[in-house]
């Protein structure tokens, strides 16, 4: 059954939701699910086993071992698409099929024109496209972006935003060997640049607003076949504050700890991201755990992911995303901000290869 016209009739039931691939950020996002009120996570599918095994476990009622079937057998609202990359596109034509919402991994396809197939299809089927970029949603960077927009600083010429982890080769030691997909440029898109880039551009751009690309490098520094760092130079148009972005994959991480920080140099100050982060994450993660008993107790609604801080993220934007397709509105992080990511990415890449013409501020239009 379509999902139009199950809405129609039976606007009240839960939202049915298939979560398409249950790697590490797809457990996250069925989990997520899982524990949100008004959602039933009717299925799962992943090819590997093991992460169909760990779906049953997280909550989905059933699983399959391809995303296609999944689709075609279930009656949905919306699926997340937790797909690697070079599947994003075939997986919301899928869905646009049998009119169905996609909620999208980031990045959100691995090139402006592949996004733009992607949006055409949503357009002409008439779902909703949402996107994953959690930096809004990460708790010290919107403390941040309230600081700024209260004028805490006055007006900001030069900002600086730094995101390094430590990619897909993970942290030692590695029991599991990585995928070999993010380390594939025609799979992944790109490299640091593109995986985490695109979030960090999202974020700027939602704080500044309009960038304009001024420079780009980017580097190999463990001789990968993708970049795993990148430096970009940019100017916001509307403030004309100056920014510098560097992003990498060379440096070990391990949550709660996240390598993430966005500094504000004002006319009356300096404002940072690290100033909104708990003292002692590990305190903090043991007082939102009693939380959360407290709530479960009382009959209130825990913060699924509040322990981990960052993880707590994705649940907000999924979140937001639901209610929005569940009150027929457009969700707060749109497939074409998906694109305009996109968009600042190949640029950035372009100046790096030395032979892209003067960049131009381009506004996405709501």
């Amino acid at each position: 059954m379509r999902a139009f016209i199950r809405r129609r009739f039976f606007g009240a039931d839960p939202v049915r939701l298939g979560v398409l691939g249950v790697g590490n950020i797809g457990t996250v996002h069925l989990k997520s699910a899982h524990a949100m009120a008004g959602v039933d996570v009717v299925a799962a599918a992943d090819a590997v086993p093991a992460n169909r095994d760990r779906a049953t476990a997280a909550g989905a009622t059933r699983v399959y071992d391809d995303y296609e079937t999944l689709i075609e057998a279930e009656t949905l609202d919306a699926v997340v698409v937790a797909l690697p990359p070079f599947l994003h596109r075939d997986a919301v034509e899928a869905a646009a099929d049998v009119g169905v919402d996609v909620f999208v991994e980031k990045p959100f396809a691995r090139s402006t024109t592949e996004a733009d197939e992607m949006l055409e299809v949503a357009a002409d089927a008439g779902i909703r496209v949402g996107v994953d970029h959690t930096l809004r949603y990460q708790p010290d960077l919107r403390e941040l972006k309230g600081a700024y927009d209260d004028g805490r600083v006055g007006h900001v010429p030069h900002a600086s935003m730094v995101r390094v982890n430590d990619g897909p080769l993970g942290r030692p030691p590695v029991e599991d060997a990585p995928p070999a997909w993010p380390l594939d440029p025609d799979a992944a898109g790109g490299g640091s640049l593109m995986e985490l880039g695109v979030h960090c551009f999202d974020y700027l751009e939602w704080t500044f607003g309009p960038l304009e690309i001024r420079d780009a490098t980017v580097d190999s520094t463990l001789e990968v076949p993708v970049e795993d760092a990148a430096t970009v130079l940019l100017e916001a148009s509307e403030t004309g504050t100056a920014i510098t972005l560097h992003c990498g994959s060379y440096q070990w991480e391990e949550l709660p700890e996240v390598n993430t920080n966005v500094r504000l140099e004002g006319i009356t100050g300096t404002i940072e991201s690290e100033e909104f982060l708990p003292t002692n994450f590990y305190g903090s993660a043991a007082l939102s755990a009693l939380s959360n008993v407290v709530s479960r107790v009382t009959g209130g609604e825990p913060d699924v992911y509040g322990p981990t801080f960052y993880l707590q993220a994705h649940y907000d934007a999924l979140a937001d995303f639901v209610e929005a397709i569940r009150a027929g509105e457009r969700p707060p992080v749109t497939g074409e901000d998906g694109r305009r990511t996109l968009e600042l990415v190949e640029t950035a890449y372009g100046f790096a290869a030395d032979d892209c013409p003067e960049a131009e501020s381009v506004e996405v239009v709501s």
